[in-house]
């Protein structure tokens, strides 16, 4: 039995800054950093502590700590309005990508924060280069970007159906054997560019074994209230297991970088999966170096004598 997360003691008695400290830390035995050595059978779908009973509500109590400490750091981020965060989530069907944006961002003030989910492109998408439709969606300085699935797909399910492709309206002849390495060095471009600039890029691959995904849609199936989240193509990419896992390991391979790093989190376990993404996200904002604005001494003058008007009006 893997070792507790954190015991009910060391949790009551937990600091802001404690907090902070111990999600970055916590946050890294996920995260890829340089790509290079990559390999995707060196993290496990199930890498998380068997949960008591009683240590099922301290999960509850730590994801909601960590809602609270992102809460306050999106507050100061969109008070200092330099830095903006984009945070792209990629997965297998049923990984429960949805589930860690709502829980985990639970708290965030709605009007510095948006939810793009990325379907198959429309015709005026494919009309344009395939980083278009998420470049045109990215944060403004001060607010999150939340990327359900993203330009990523054009490395994956692309790669996996190549037809796809011949539906892009791509001139043939640069639909080459180079063209995933083409595509990775404009996406290492795109995203070293956006950081260059003051956008920190934070990207998760949820995890999960092909017995859990089975086992999550036998439950959509079962149940009436998410049959509608269920659809038959979703069953049918099962049989590309083996191949959507290589593609997952090559743009890993050829995309996590130092300022733009993937974090392999383990998802057969929900819970777990939502602790490690909001250590990940806090360890992101942490770097940002977060304060609200220093105010000068003739604001500060400004207000005292506002208020003192205001209080003469009562």
């Amino acid at each position: 039995m893997k070792k507790s997360l954190i015991s009910r003691k060391e949790l009551d008695s937990l600091s802001h800054k404690e907090l902070i400290e111990r999600a970055k830390d916590f946050a890294k035995q996920y995260c890829v950093g340089d790509g290079k050595n990559f390999s995707l059978k060196n993290y496990p779908t199930d890498d998380y502590p068997e949960l008591k009973k009683n240590e099922k509500q301290i999960f509850k109590d730590l994801l909601q700590m960590g809602v609270e400490t992102l809460a306050s750091m999106q507050d100061k981020m969109y008070a200092q309005d330099k830095w903006s965060l984009l945070i792209i989530f990629q997965a297998m069907d049923a990984a429960g990508k949805d589930g860690a944006i709502k829980h985990v961002m639970s708290g965030l003030n709605p009007q510095g924060c948006e939810v793009n989910s990325f379907k198959a492109p429309s015709a005026e998408e494919i009309d344009h280069d395939f980083l278009w439709r998420c470049a045109k969606r990215l944060p403004e300085r001060g607010r999150i970007g939340i990327f359900n699935r993203s330009y990523y797909e054009e490395v994956l399910v692309v790669r996996v159906h190549q037809q796809i492709l011949q539906a892009q309206k791509i001139p043939e002849k640069l639909i080459t054997e180079d063209i995933w390495d083409e595509r990775f060095q404009d996406i290492r471009n795109f995203e070293e560019h956006l950081h260059r600039n003051g956008t920190i890029i934070i990207k998760f691959f949820l995890n999960i074994s092909p017995d859990e995904q089975k086992k999550r849609f036998i439950e959509r199936i079962d149940n009436p209230d998410k049959n509608w989240k269920f659809s038959a193509s979703d069953a049918k990419e099962r049989k590309y297991w083996n191949d959507y896992m290589n593609a997952y390991e090559q743009l890993i391979i050829n995309t996590s970088t130092e300022n733009s790093p993937w974090y392999v989190i383990p998802a057969d376990d929900k819970p777990y999966a939502r602790i490690a993404v909001a250590a990940a996200i806090i360890s992101a904002m942490d770097s940002m170096d977060l304060k609200y604005p220093e105010v000068s001494a003739e604001k500060i003058a400004e207000l005292q004598k506002i208020r003192e008007e205001l209080m003469v009006d009562e």
